[in-house]
């Protein structure tokens, strides 16, 4: 097949580029940045559909895979600016790739619509614009795309793994508190990671099957101890952690959120609940069982 991937230049995308390679399948990218490996040059925040069908003229395929980064502080209401950064491309993307033939994408999402859709009672598109705006990314851009042109999103956990210079966006903070020999303080509740090697094995499989399922991936529930752990051991600062008391991170995001709001400021995901999602088990069912500690290495590792 010949794959169109958006967002070619990031850590995601630039292992879905490879493993199609390998798997045989011709593979053209678009950035809004100039890089190695970037093909066409897009800005989806503003480009046309007719831009895009020029782009996509001859593929059978497209992956969208492009992020939004869902915890940095904007000036209120964020819900248009999330929505023209996450939904209207989405939208333009499957409408330019069903005019012109496509018959196959995925969209490469978040396991928050996957905990949205077995956890309603917590209300999670409600509470977090970031959230609602995945889902609606995800229906919009499936209605965009017609019956002909199935959609398959993958939902991501954490992800592990490093493409060049480009490591997780979640990574540094991490890093940084890893090293700096500071307490290493965590709550109850975990999460599902998944390497982004795999995550590109689950996107080609997605694109060879042609289907428009939904699609959680992980290779492992971790608590955020056992995550810390791995963390500060792949940084070369392995050292104990400790429990951080549930009242002690409501009451820290508890002030987030009021300087926040005196602020007239948001994030995607609202730190007046971002509490409850830590202190939550967000596992993924099934997962992988494959090896992590290379990833983590690789994620975060460490000097000389």
């Amino acid at each position: 097949m010949r794959i169109l991937v958006v967002g070619g230049s990031g850590l995601i995308g630039a292992h879905v580029t490879e493993v199609l390679r390998e798997r045989g399948h011709e593979v053209t990218t678009a950035a809004r940045s100039p890089g190695a490996g970037v093909d066409h040059l897009l800005d989806v925040t503003d480009a046309s559909v007719d831009a895009m069908r020029g782009l996509l003229t001859g593929h059978d395929g497209v992956v969208f895979a492009t992020r939004t980064d869902e915890q940095r502080p904007l000036p209120r209401p964020i819900l248009g600016r999330f929505r023209r950064d996450m939904v209207e491309p989405v939208v333009r993307l499957f409408t330019a790739a069903r005019q012109e033939g496509l018959t196959r994408g995925v969209l490469l999402g978040s396991y928050y619509t996957y905990f949205d859709r077995v956890r309603p009672q917590w209300r999670l598109a409600e509470r977090h614009t970031y959230v609602r705006c995945r889902v609606e990314q995800a229906r919009e851009g499936r209605a965009a795309a017609g019956p002909d042109l199935p959609v398959a999103v993958i939902e991501l956990p954490f992800v592990l793994g490093r493409a060049g210079e480009r490591g997780p966006n979640w990574a540094a903070p991490f890093e940084r508190w890893a090293r700096s020999g500071a307490p290493l303080l965590v709550p109850a509740g975990g999460t599902a990671v998944v390497t982004a090697r795999n995550v590109a094995g689950s996107v080609a499989e997605a694109l060879e099957h042609g289907g428009g399922a939904d699609l959680p991936v992980a290779d492992a529930n971790l608590s955020w101890a056992e995550m810390m752990t791995r963390v500060a051991s792949a940084a070369g600062r392995a050292r104990p952690v400790r429990r951080l008391p549930a009242g002690v991170l409501r009451a820290a995001f508890g002030a987030g959120a009021a300087v926040q709001t005196l602020l007239r400021q948001e994030s995607g995901l609202d730190l007046g609940h971002l509490a409850d999602l830590m202190l939550a088990d967000l596992f993924v069912e099934p997962v992988s069982g494959r090896p992590l500690d290379a990833a983590f290495r690789e994620s975060f590792s460490a000097p000389g």
